[in-house]
């Protein structure tokens, strides 16, 4: 097929510096005036993609009537034709396949610095054309291999972990004599490649040699390309270089895998597979979204919406650095747009009066507080909205008729359900007129009330920067840095269903693949395969998941084929560990077929070790049993058990941490956490709670820090005269202490701290198993009598105080201190 792009010119991004305003559509600027569309979806070509790729500065300076470029999908005269023209091009069903993304991916005028990014932004906009009028998600169609993609896997060699003889001579003769003066502990500079340990020198050279391409090896490119540190001819020396691998290389035996023996599929790259991380997510009415996925430029975050000006942010010098798997890692820097783009939030949210913000996001820990994640804001404390942390919460703020100039008070979730986990979480934060603002995490509706209630987002202020990690001119490090990844943010100017909410969490984030290993040799069906998504999972891992089979052709049915004991090979060899799909036993039957014209095989994932890099890894799978063929596996030899480890016995009891001591200590005294008194104390005291339950960590900070905050919980309940009488009903607090704490008077204040303490089932615990030790006299029967006796002695020892006055006022601080008594002891602190 002719390229439909020949003719146009590459188009660098300083000859196209603008972007049409998509906020203002037809083509950034452009009027279209000839015949209507005929259908729904030219209609929708047009809105999606013509509109954004009409003008001259994208692609209407030669694609269009009279231009230059063969394919006329941006015709100016009529948008049946741009549309005809336009659908040689995509692919509706795998949008980031199409023809019109290869190219521009290429750097066929991109009107950006890059041109993955490019390339992304026209995978939007086709995909928005190829979603039914309405919005539905974006759905992956599999269309067969071409014959050039199904091919048997190859061999590949890899670095033994350890040195394997005297192969090593050759290249550590040449790193000692001509690196030793840098690369060693003396030297000073990592990694220690020319040590005179010679196993260390392994370890750290093995990263710098490509046994499988000795000229692309690190070692040779420094010297050949870089210049870097030659002996005598830059060029000689890496050769010198070059062929000291290739003796190394000679010696490794290649993996080559036993297809005599085992039943193989075909084989796939990473790069064969069809990118997947847009499949099944609902994208409509986004107006700002981060990928994440262009590699290249390291000081920019780019807005791949394709609604212009595009918001694309600058990264902080430090704090801040880009992940290999999608995404950016906060560590006290930030990633900011500049005011003028940032105004776009401002003009179409306000336009729509309600917004959805979709987020990715791996908080680093659950101990930082008041920290920023996504924040539209002037300052501190004005802004217009910010998703933020507080210990385990999230929260969320925004400017209303409702709320104050901050966006407070904010909505957050409870903090006894610890919602907000260090770990990968999908969160979406919701606002609108009716409902006001709303919380879900990882797919759910959290249930947390916005108590202001509903309003209007007309107080905006277009001023404000768009900021991820922090604020708009914080310094790096302060106090409103937030700790932490974020994996893909969306901003859309209408609210979310819930069940697009859940969709998009189903969906996923990173870069995904669907690499379909073709089986039809094996089962002697056309355009059979089985169909595993694969991603990066880290630096050193990939993830295998959501396995299915299917027969691409409609017309065939399965007709009961068995697929047992499947396993994932990497570059000649069956992984060795990580086999999760080793004990599969499915038999695709019609019936089971039907219902999605394909059948799930597992629900497991299995995480793999990456083999010699991204780009090269090869895989395949191998079956115990596919229809009629089976594996002749060897047989496996005798499981080695080790050694038991012993280990420390574990205390069955645990420390509550600080949050739950507040919650603990709250519910005994029935009041609120939000309490402004309480709430100061408790952030005054909270560095002296303990922050992990292990017991053994118990230090006497922690007993005085649960003091004074039952102290401050116990006397704004006392000093609040319903609250106090509700708790202690029959107890005069108007009386002096004598005729107070009369026998039925320490009874009314004693026995409602007992049976609160003693609630939530918890058995009252006879002493003799209870460490009480021995001593003179018989000792209680039981829990509530040790609590009992010892707050006895307590209101005894203070009302022995002959110059603590004996009036009212003394009363309620002996109440008080019983109560405080009873609320920091060890049941509050042990769980």
């Amino acid at each position: 097929m002719t390229s439909g792009f020949t003719g146009c010119s590459s188009g660098s991004s300083s000859d196209n510096p603008t972007n049409p305003n998509t906020s203002n559509p037809d083509g950034g600027g452009l009027v279209y005036s000839g015949p209507p569309p005929q259908t729904a979806d030219v209609q929708s070509f047009k809105l999606n993609v013509w509109d954004n790729l009409a003008g001259d500065d994208r692609c209407g300076a030669c694609h269009l009537e009279g231009g230059s470029g063969p394919t006329k999908f941006v015709h100016r005269g009529d948008i049946n034709t741009a549309y005809a023209a336009a659908n040689t091009l995509v692919d509706l069903g795998s949008p980031s396949n199409s023809e019109m993304v290869s190219k521009v991916a290429g750097g066929h005028n991109c009107w950006t610095s890059s041109p993955s990014v490019c390339a992304d932004i026209i995978t939007n906009y086709i995909e928005g054309w190829a979603s039914i009028v309405g919005g539905d998600p974006n759905v992956i169609v599999l269309d067969p291999l071409p014959p050039e993609k199904i091919r048997d896997p190859g061999e590949a060699k890899f670095i033994p972990s350890t040195e394997q003889g005297n192969d090593f001579d050759d290249i550590y003769g040449l790193l000692t004599t001509y690196c030793a003066a840098c690369h060693t502990e003396n030297g000073g500079q990592q990694p220690f490649f020319a040590s005179a340990n010679r196993a260390l020198a392994y370890e750290a050279a093995k990263s710098k040699i490509d046994i499988n391409a000795p000229e692309k090896s690190r070692f040779v490119v420094r010297l050949r390309n870089e210049s870097h540190n030659c002996w005598s001819n830059c060029g000689s020396d890496a050769t010198e270089m070059e062929n000291a691998i290739v003796a190394f290389a000679d010696t490794v035996t290649a993996n080559v895998i036993d297809t005599t023996n085992l039943v193989v599929s075909k084989a796939m790259n990473l790069e064969d597979g069809i990118a997947a991380n847009t499949g099944g997510r609902y994208e409509s009415n986004v107006i700002a979204l981060y990928e994440f996925s262009e590699k290249l430029r390291t000081d920019v975050a780019f807005d791949t919406s394709g609604v212009d000006p595009a918001m694309d942010l600058t990264l902080s010098d430090e704090g801040v650095t880009k992940l290999p798997t999608f995404g950016l890692r906060f560590e006290g820097g930030r990633a900011q747009a500049s005011t003028s783009a940032s105004a776009k939030l401002h003009n179409l949210i306000s336009s729509t009066g309600e917004y959805s913000i979709e987020a990715w996001v791996v908080p680093a820990n659950v101990t930082q507080e008041e920290s920023r994640i996504v924040s539209y804001s002037g300052g501190g404390e004005v802004r217009n909205f910010m998703l933020g942390q507080t210990l385990y919460n999230y929260d969320f703020f925004n400017r209303s008729t409702v709320t104050d100039a901050n966006g407070g008070p904010a909505l957050s979730t409870d903090p006894d359900e610890e919602v907000l986990q260090a770990s990968l979480q999908h969160v979406v934060v919701t606002f609108d007129p009716i409902n006001g603002r709303r919380l879900y995490v990882n797919g759910e509706y959290t249930e947390d009330l916005d108590e202001s209630g509903p309003g209007l987002i007309n107080e905006w202020d277009d001023s404000y920067a768009f900021v991820l990690g922090s604020e708009a001119g914080a310094q790096i490090g302060d106090d409103t840095t937030w700790q932490g990844s974020v994996r893909l943010l969306a901003i859309f100017n209408r609210v979310l269903t819930d069940e697009q909410i859940a969709g998009n969490f189903e969906a996923g984030v990173g870069e995904k693949f669907l690499l379909m290993f073709s089986v039809s040799h094996i089962l002697e069906i056309e355009d059979a395969y089985v169909v595993v998504q694969a991603e990066q999972f880290d630096v050193g891992s990939y993830l295998f998941s959501e396995p299915f089979f299917q027969i691409l052709d409609s017309t065939v049915d399965p007709n009961d084929i068995v697929l047992r004991g499947m396993r994932i090979g990497v570059n000649g060899a069956e992984a060795k560990v990580g086999q999760a799909f080793g004990k599969l036993d499915v038999r695709i039957t019609n019936a089971s077929y039907a219902e999605l014209s394909r059948q799930p095989l597992s629900r497991l994932g299995a995480v793999i070790a990456k083999g010699i890099d991204v780009q090269t890894d090869e895989f395949f799978l191998t079956f115990d049993q596919l229809g009629l063929r089976q594996s002749n596996r060897p047989a496996e030899g005798p499981v080695v058990i080790a050694d038991p480890v012993i280990v420390d016995t574990q205390s069955r009891l645990g420390l509550r941490t600080f949050e739950e001591i507040d919650a603990t200590i709250a519910a005994f005294t029935g009041v609120s956490r939000a309490n402004a008194a309480v709430k100061q104390t408790f952030e005054n005291v909270k560095r002296q709670l303990p922050a992990v339950p292990n017991l053994n960590t118990f230090g006497s900070s922690h007993q005085m820090g649960v003091v004074q905050l039952a102290a401050s919980y116990c006397g704004e309940l006392v000093d609040n005269t319903s609250a106090r009488g509700n708790y202690f009903p029959g107890f005069d607090f108007n009386a002096g202490v004598a005729a107070a704490f009369n026998g039925a008077g320490r009874s009314a204040v004693i026995d409602p701290l007992i049976e609160r303490l003693l609630s939530n089932n918890l058995p009252d615990v006879p002493t003799s198993e209870l460490p009480l030790g021995s001593g003179a006299g018989a000792p209680p029967a039981s829990m509530s009598e040790v609590v009992t006796d010892e707050v006895n002695a307590l209101i005894d020892r203070l009302l022995g105080c002959a110059t603590c006055g004996t009036g009212a006022a003394r009363t309620q601080t002996i109440v008080k201190a019983a109560c405080a008594a009873a609320a920091s002891n060890a049941v509050v602190m042990l769980q």
